[in-house]
């Protein structure tokens, strides 16, 4: 696993992405999606987001701001809302984690999981 200053100052360099790769649930992710879940132990985040995308008045959100704040407990908190003036939709509490950041912030557009880079 990367340092948090490693993994921050990579995460800048996606801009765009070269290929989509697909969960199990058919969602698609970009190059720096998968950079982060390999860099930092995170496919299950993928995972998380992929598992909400299951219901239909989540689905039908064309875009959707996920953002995963970590605590300093280790505890953290995974949301989700259509904008960042919007109130949070979704909101679900991750009891620990080992990720590296404070925070990410990823963004879901048309089925396709992307860092704010590459939108």
């Amino acid at each position: 696993m990367m340092s948090k200053e490693e993994l921050e100052k990579a995460l800048k360099s996606f801009t765009g992405t070269q290929h989509y790769y697909e969960h199990f649930t058919g969602l698609l992710y970009t190059d720096g999606v998968k950079f982060l879940a390999e860099n930092a132990g995170a496919y299950w985040l993928i995972d998380a987001i992929a598992s909400w995308q299951v219901y239909p008045s989540v689905r039908a959100i064309r875009f959707q701001i996920w953002e995963l704040h970590v605590n300093p407990d280790r505890s953290a908190e995974l949301t989700m809302r259509e904008d960042i003036d919007k109130p949070i939709i979704i909101r679900q509490r991750i009891p620990f984690t080992d990720f590296p950041l404070d925070h990410i912030r990823l963004y879901l557009a048309d089925n396709v999981l992307m860092l704010p880079s590459e939108y």
